[in-house]
């Protein structure tokens, strides 16, 4: 049999997930109203007559913005961790038409009229290492130094070396979040470890021995912007499977309409939204844990189950916390409500969001594995039908180890997607792998 490779797979018609049975989903998906309810939807609506940002992007950064404005005290709790209204989302849209950073614009100026000393202080950019992140929100630190007297060591004192941060609260905003997932796969980089602890409302600390950071009470929010070809290529397997994919929402965006002269808002459109949120800030200062009414309880019930189960592949491992994306949302559209209960129309609106998210994940990540050595394997199986063990080292021009390759046929065995069969010759029986249909 001859030599298979990628240009094989792609000169039969298509991109590797498409020849190796996993189409792409080409409708673009639909977000369902009733994720638009109260507060943070008539502040969409507000806005989108005067922008071309898609609703859905500028819907997710009111409501991390939102969520990071309220700190960490607002909380549910799930047995004994607890889910503040803090989340990641990366909008994701195509260079320049996707209007991401546009969808941002319009929420921060409304923003500066509310908390203006939060747009300050608490909004940056430029993630780098787990240790900058620890910077923005680090506690104060004490030092023992000696006291001398005549050039001789008399006792010790604690001092006061470090103020720390005044504020926990940092919403960070990326670009070019591509630009970080490179970064963070750099040989000893702590970025990746670090934000999973944030997510997680860990302590944040670093075990350098002359300069020791640490951070509680740590509340850190992120947006960032990525296009769909950057998010694939950067997002590595590591990050896949070590669960840092999944502490993120992904939102599809792209221009909702052509505006070749668009104007402010006008003030009084955005007057009763700024008294609105000003109220809302308010209450969530008064509030710490929220726990569903009855009538949210019996729907969190009936699709626990369905929210709970891991589905295959990488779609799978990217939606791997719906359960939890889905309780920080619900928590975050009470808090808009100035409710002390998540209620039935929050819970509603927070699942119909996450499933805008787990339509655009299916969009972006298409039927991916999620590894490379296995969507290539496959590929070429389904262009080719049957390959021999030999077949398949060629695939990867020898460069994978032998452990490696055998390992994801397993896997893909397991999974039904291919079959082995062991045939006679001469000398010793000649392995084959064959795609099933």
């Amino acid at each position: 049999m001859s030599k298979v490779g990628l240009d094989d797979v792609t000169a039969a018609g298509g991109t590797v997930e498409e020849i190796a049975g996993f189409p792409r989903v080409e409708a673009w998906p639909r977000v369902d109203s009733a994720a638009f309810y109260g507060l943070a939807g008539r502040i969409v609506e507000a806005i989108d007559p005067y922008s071309e940002a898609d609703p859905a992007a500028t819907l997710a950064h009111v409501l991390v913005a939102v969520g990071n404005v309220s700190g960490p005290r607002p909380h549910c709790l799930v047995l004994h961790d607890r889910h503040p209204a803090r989340l990641y989302v990366a909008i994701v849209g195509e260079s320049g038409t996707g209007r991401k950073g546009l969808a941002w614009s319009a929420p921060r100026h409304l923003l500066e009229q509310v908390v203006p000393d939060w747009t300050t202080r608490c909004v940056h950019s430029g993630l780098s290492s787990g240790e900058g992140v620890i910077q923005l929100v680090r506690d104060p630190r004490h030092e023992q130094q000696a006291i001398r007297e005549h050039g001789r060591i008399i006792d010790y004192q604690e001092v006061l070396v470090d103020h720390g941060a005044e504020d926990k609260r940092a919403f960070v905003i990326e670009a070019e979040l591509a630009a970080v997932f490179r970064r963070m796969s750099g040989e000893g980089n702590s970025l990746s470890a670090v934000l999973r602890d944030a997510w997680d409302d860990r302590i944040l600390r670093t075990l350098t021995k002359n300069s020791p950071l640490r951070a509680t009470g740590a509340h850190l929010s992120l947006v960032g912007h990525i296009t769909s070809e950057e998010l694939q290529l950067n997002l590595t397997e590591t990050e896949r499977a070590n669960g840092f994919g999944n502490r993120w929402l992904y939102v599809l965006s792209r221009r909702s309409k052509c505006i070749p002269n668009a104007i402010p808002i006008p003030p009084s459109v955005l007057a009763p939204l700024v008294r609105d949120l000003e109220m809302v800030i308010a209450f969530t200062q008064t509030i710490d844990e929220v726990m569903r009414d009855a009538d949210a309880e019996a729907l969190w019930a009936e699709v626990y189950p369905a929210l709970s189960a891991r589905a295959p592949g990488m779609v799978g491992a990217i939606c791997g916390r719906a359960e939890a994306q889905v309780l920080r949302l619900s928590l975050l559209y009470a808090l808009l409500d100035r409710s002390a209960r998540i209620r039935l129309p929050h819970l509603l609106a927070a699942l119909a969001l996450f499933d805008y998210c787990a339509a655009s994940a299916r969009r972006i990540f298409g039927g991916r594995l999620g590894f490379t050595i296995l969507d290539t394997i496959l590929g070429a199986l389904r262009v080719r039908g049957r390959l021999t063990m030999d077949d398949i080292y060629k695939l990867f021009a020898r460069h994978k180890k032998k452990p490696e390759i055998e390992a994801a046929l397993l896997l893909l065995e397991r999974e039904s997607k291919v079959r082995r069969v062991v045939e006679k010759t001469d000398g010793r029986d000649r392995q084959v792998w064959e795609f099933v249909p």
